[in-house]
Order: structure tokens, then C-alpha cells, then sequence
């Protein structure tokens, strides 16, 4: 009997909006400090929802996209934050001393 695997893509995964969210929560919990979990996820989340449309969204083209979120990415902030917005996510900040109160 020989087992056959698949890839794992989190993109068959991202269903909603709230999925979609969640992720990139839990991304940003992992990311190791270099951005590249988030900027992982954010790739994953955009092709979930159409780079054609995140790329008319947010005035940045296609390839510039594809190119930003890649693994060898390095995207200003502000394209990061045109990213999110356009994806409909929002960013929200806590203090550590919150995780530490709930541990």
C-alpha cells in the first residue's frame, strides 16, 4: 500500500473573512520579529481572495504584489497597511502585560 500526500496550502482553508483574520492573528503571534510569517500569510490571504482584485484595491500592480509577499519580499510598511486595509482586516495593539495577566 503506498500513501499518497498532498501539499498543505493555507488558501484551501481561509473561507471567511474571520478565517482570514484569525491567520493572520496567529501569524503575527509566530512571526520570529523579521516579518516574514506575516508576510507569508498575507501572500496566503491574498490569493485566497483574488490578487487581480487586492491589486485594483490597492493601486499596486499585480506582479508588484506578487513580488512584495514573496519569501525574498521586503515590503515598505505602508504597502503592508494598503495590503490590510484592502484585504478588510483590521490591526489592533495590546500590551504584553495583557498575555501576561491571562497566562
Amino acid at each position: 500500500m503506498t500513501e499518497k500526500f498532498t501539499r498543505f496550502d493555507p488558501v484551501d482553508h481561509l473561507q471567511s473573512e474571520e478565517d482570514m483574520a484569525m491567520y493572520l492573528d496567529a501569524c503575527l503571534e509566530e512571526d520570529p520579529g523579521d516579518g516574514s510569517v506575516v508576510r507569508a500569510a498575507l501572500n496566503d490571504i491574498a490569493r485566497a481572495q483574488g490578487m487581480t482584485q487586492l491589486a485594483r484595491e490597492t493601486g499596486i500592480s499585480r506582479e508588484g504584489l506578487y513580488k512584495a509577499l514573496s519569501p525574498s519580499g521586503n515590503p515598505e510598511f505602508a504597502t503592508v497597511l494598503k495590503i490590510i486595509k484592502a484585504l478588510k482586516i483590521k490591526l489592533h495593539a495590546t500590551s504584553s502585560q495583557d498575555n501576561l495577566a491571562a497566562a
